[in-house]
């Protein structure tokens, strides 16, 4: 009898044991300490710089890749001609009118929309229709209907990412525990308090994650958007060294978007723990 439960508590350990992650670094949904998260973190930037480097030095036909010693000259040079604080002034207020924009209707027609079914019904099928048809298509249009100022390329940022904050705010609100709603309608609040007190604060962090996660569609718009007869900007440097096969400039360029959007998203970021700090992760 002993040897019998002894032998099932061995068999339930090792179905417990083959049930358990080897390791906390596999562990589902589990907790990494900073200096772990910290270093693998460097691994990864390692093993982006290693594969940059493994591709400038191959001789591919019709292929070049510069290596990261020559897109930082390239950065440097654009600094020193004063060209990149002026491309990338044109650019970031294009996405700075245009993405506010967005956000301010994605922020209140997302709520009303995730809040108010009457709302929901009237627009959900509309802006399903407009969000399948790309924004680039309509850059004919614009330039026909606003020219080619500052307008088409403002309304192309708004159009290209409006749709989505919209739809994705009301999802969000959507996801207000209704018995907060139901308690607050008991206490006495009226229909507006409970949608700005209740529904679009505990919608705070939800809304802020949907401005990091669309910023990146915003910033694709850019490109599209400078095409339309732009003089300065970051796109228009690149098409303009591209005549010359400035790889280096090229790629110095594309440094400055990506690290333009890791300072965005962490701005945003700092903006969902300061203004809900009961939402921290």
């Amino acid at each position: 009898m002993a040897d019998d439960l002894g032998g099932g508590r061995r068999r339930r350990g090792r179905r417990q044991g083959r049930g358990r992650p080897p390791s906390p670094l596999l562990d589902i949904r589990g907790q990494l300490p900073g200096s772990a998260r910290t270093a693998l973190g460097c691994l990864g930037l390692a093993a982006v710089v290693g594969l940059w480097l493994w591709a400038s030095s191959r001789e591919t036909k019709g292929i070049v890749v510069p290596s990261p010693a020559e897109t930082f000259t390239a950065l440097r040079e654009l600094h020193e001609d004063g060209d990149l604080w002026d491309a990338l002034e044109a650019s970031g207020g294009r996405i700075l009118y245009g993405y506010s924009i967005s956000m301010a209707i994605g922020v209140v027609l997302g709520v009303l929309m995730g809040s108010v079914v009457s709302v929901e019904a009237l627009f959900e099928a509309p802006i399903g229709f407009m969000r399948y048809v790309p924004a680039g298509a309509l850059t004919p249009l614009m330039i026909l209907w606003l020219g080619i100022d500052e307008a088409p390329k403002v309304t192309l940022i708004v159009i290209g990412t409006v749709f989505f904050n919209v739809l994705m705010v009301a999802d969000v609100a959507r996801a207000v525990p209704r018995e907060l709603i139901e308690a607050s309608y008991t206490l006495g609040a009226r229909r507006g308090t409970v949608l700005t007190r209740i529904v679009f604060r505990h919608s705070i962090p939800g809304m802020v994650d949907v401005a990091r996660i669309n910023l990146a569609a915003g910033w694709l718009m850019l490109v599209v958007a400078e095409l339309l007869a732009a003089e300065q900007g970051l796109a228009v440097t690149i098409v303009k060294v591209q005549r010359l096969r400035g790889y280096d400039t090229m790629f110095a360029i594309l440094l400055v978007f990506g690290l333009v959007g890791i300072l965005s998203d962490l701005a945003l970021r700092w903006l969902r723990n300061a203004s809900a700090p009961w939402a921290r992760p």
